[in-house]
């Protein structure tokens, strides 16, 4: 007789993951990847902008944004979510 294996996988298929931006109270997701390392390479780069533009900033009394990342389904998006600008943030879009 046979032995049944079952098999788990790691990776859920609705699961992507978000790169998620916070300025003051607010958050939202600013882009959504299908890996981590994706997502984790968008986050590295958008805070090395703000970093980069951290005194224009503010100069401008402008709410400094904080990327991170963190794991999200697409089930959970509302339905008018677009991604945000890379460099929204100077353009008062965090």
């Amino acid at each position: 007789m046979g032995k049944v294996v079952a098999f788990r996988t790691t990776a859920r298929h609705d699961e992507s993951w978000a790169v998620v931006t916070s300025t003051g109270r607010e958050t939202r997701i600013a882009s959504i990847y299908p890996t981590r390392t994706a997502a984790q390479a968008d986050c590295e780069w958008r805070n090395r902008q703000v970093a980069a533009y951290r005194n224009f900033l503010e100069r401008n009394e402008t709410a400094i944004p904080h990327y991170t990342i963190r794991p999200y389904r697409r089930a959970d998006l509302p339905r008018a979510w677009r991604p945000l600008p890379a460099l929204g943030f100077l353009h008062g879009q965090s």
